[in-house]
């Protein structure tokens, strides 16, 4: 039997099913917004159909651009679902731009700065995306320096404005204790991240600002952060709570640190309700589901995860860093 070879997608094998011109097609693919909404659909979806990806090597040679866009992403096991949520807001976001996101994982701040050092080198992406900023970030000072577009998640110390999506901490811990006061709790403790991460400072600002107000007493737990393992987290909150001059209330920046306080309070016999309240950040709806119920605030990755493609888009297209910050308030829901 005579096999027959599938003609491969190209933007001429497009125009032939479409009825358009190569260049009307090319066009429509490069979402040109001369050409009407219903035809970029419509050439879309034949695209979709037939398995047509652009030639990147050939878009490269025209246009300068890789049309590829890196995120380097940490495990964040404090934080559920970080790295998909943020992929699922930067993927709606790059959605009809060409742009092609590639992942890349996160080993450490040597493997790290290899990594950026050779995408910048050799000039393998249009821009970067990373997270978990430091306060004089080596990350953010090269690109910088090599003018290289990029999008951290988090602030820096640095003198130069530089392209960022950051949560406001400060008001989540403030408001947390603020919570925690209204509830009676006369003696405030909370869970940091490391000394090297710049959101613990944000944290910590926002903490000792409303103890300070109120005049309650307060303690920075000690022993665990954030980014200790969830049994040594349960097991520096059961060693700290089980003593006569335990805190009444306990501020957990993530909802692994949050469920792990839950298990240790319930080991050591305290109820949630009565003995010691907790405010929790939540990024994925979690705790609207536990019992008994636990006071929550939110915070909404994938709007963060759009806002970093956003913001990188504009760089690459030459706007100036300074006007590139995005502060994200706090929530108490997605979407609020």
């Amino acid at each position: 039997m005579k096999q027959f070879k599938a003609q491969k997608p190209t933007q001429r094998r497009i125009a032939e099913l479409s009825g358009l011109s190569i260049g009307a097609v090319s066009r429509a693919l490069a979402n040109d917004p001369k050409i009407k909404q219903e035809t970029r659909e419509a050439i879309k979806k034949i695209a979709d159909e037939i398995g047509y990806a652009p030639d990147r090597a050939a878009q490269r040679l025209r246009t300068g651009k890789t049309k590829v866009i890196n995120l380097i992403l940490p495990p964040h096991e404090e934080i559920f679902g970080f790295g998909t949520s943020l992929i699922r807001g930067i993927s709606r976001e790059l959605e009809d731009t060409g742009y092609k996101l590639v992942v890349m994982p996160d080993f450490g701040i040597d493997g790290e700065h290899e990594a950026i050092t050779r995408i910048v080198r050799n000039q393998l992406a249009d821009g970067i995306l990373f997270s978990r900023t430091e306060p004089n970030d080596p990350r953010v000072k090269y690109l910088s320096e090599a003018q290289f577009p990029f999008v951290a998640h988090g602030r820096t110390e640095l003198a130069t404005p530089h392209p960022y999506v950051d949560y406001d901490n400060f008001e989540f811990s403030y408001q947390a204790a603020q919570r925690l006061i209204k509830m009676g709790a006369v003696k405030l403790c909370i869970l940091l991240p490391p000394p090297t991460l710049m959101f613990r400072q944000h944290l910590l600002h926002g903490f000792m600002t409303a103890v300070r107000e109120s005049g309650v007493q307060f303690e920075i737990l000690e022993g665990a952060t954030l980014d200790s393992s969830p049994e040594l987290i349960k097991s520096t909150i059961e060693t700290r709570f089980s003593s006569d001059d335990r805190p009444d209330g306990l501020i957990l920046p993530g909802e692994v640190s949050g469920l792990a306080a839950m298990a240790a309070m319930d080991d050591i016999g305290l109820s949630t309700v009565y003995d010691v309240k907790l405010v929790v950040k939540q990024t994925t709806g979690l705790f609207n589901l536990v019992r008994p119920r636990v006071e929550s605030i939110f915070e909404d990755l994938p709007v963060a995860g759009r806002h970093m493609a956003q913001l990188l888009l504009k760089r690459i297209e030459g706007e100036d860093p300074s006007n590139l910050q995005v502060l994200q308030p706090i929530s108490e829901a997605p979407g609020d």
